[in-house]
């Protein structure tokens, strides 16, 4: 089916960011080639519901969630809304990202021959600068810079990667095939596990150069350890690091095998013991690894706030 031809829905999942989330919508009202948005509200207590109550534009559907879903399961049911309502591409992303202009026309231009890809997510204050670094194919290292993506990219695509979630470009098609995301895994590592499960199923998965989405900054997403040799995402959040410990050591067993998953373990206890020591965080890992080994998914509901 030519690109032209095929319905484009977008799917914007959203929690208590109502500013973010008025002028994302105002982005997508305006983007040619999308035919519909959908936006589902994870029990927002900002003004969120009340504001997408009252919304009157064409092409814009809502559904509020009787309850705090996290990202997993707002994707899980905003995919399943837009596959219902007969998308073949549905558009994926937070409400803290915006696409650049032309960003949806460049990611089209590649229909057809990719199942599962997305733009680039640039820093808003600082486009040259990736919000999320991208681990080149082939090797170890890690760009942070647009020029580096460039270089990297002989055809315009970087194969093989993609930060799912962000702009993303999943076909009916693949969602048919694989399933939705994992809805209990609440945040963090929903997206990695459905870029796993989708290039185990043999998606065809890239990064579009050309395509861009501006994204607030979310700082160092890794922070040295082992005397510099590796890095650990560490975050402020009890509640990011418990759904991390916990989904991560998930989707190691699952798809890198047990020694990965043991690397994981000791890497988490090597940081909370040596690097920066917090026994109450080796803790919160030993109580999220013993739930995901249980198939708890409840424990993160304890960190809410």
């Amino acid at each position: 089916m030519p690109a032209r031809d095929r319905r484009v829905v977008a799917v914007v999942v959203t929690h208590n960011r109502l500013e973010l989330l008025q002028r994302l919508v105002k982005v997508l009202s305006e983007v040619p080639r999308l035919d519909e948005v959908l936006v589902v509200d994870n029990a927002s207590s900002d003004g969120t519901t009340e504001w997408l109550a009252a919304l009157d534009a064409d092409g814009v559907l809502t559904r509020t969630l009787e309850h705090n879903t996290g990202g997993a399961g707002g994707f899980h049911e905003g995919l399943a809304w837009a596959v219902e309502r007969g998308a073949d591409l549905v558009w994926l992303m937070d409400d803290d990202g915006t696409p650049e202009p032309g960003c949806l026309e460049a990611l089209l231009a590649h229909a057809g021959e990719l199942d599962f890809w997305g733009p680039v997510v640039v820093d808003e204050a600082d486009t040259e600068r990736l919000v999320f670094p991208i681990r080149l194919p082939g090797g170890t290292r890690v760009v942070h810079a647009m020029a580096d993506v460039r270089r990297a990219a002989g055809d315009g695509l970087i194969r093989g990667i993609v930060i799912p979630f962000n702009g993303v470009l999943v076909t009916s098609e693949l969602v048919r095939r694989i399933g939705l995301p994992r809805a209990e895994f609440f945040i963090w590592g929903d997206d990695h596990e459905y870029r796993l499960r989708a290039e185990r199923a043999g998606a065809r998965v890239a990064t579009v150069v050309d395509a861009r989405v501006q994204h607030p900054s979310v700082g160092n997403l890794g922070t040295p350890m082992a005397f510099g040799r590796t890095t650990y995402n560490d975050t402020p959040s009890d509640l990011k690091h418990y759904c991390m410990a916990r989904n991560n050591l998930l989707n190691l067993r699952e798809y890198g095998g047990p020694f990965h998953a043991l690397a994981f373990v000791a890497k988490t206890l090597w940081f909370y013991t040596f690097t920066r020591r917090d026994p109450g965080r080796v803790r919160l890992s030993i109580g999220a690894w013993r739930d995901a080994l249980r198939g708890d998914f409840t424990g993160h509901e304890k960190l809410l706030r």
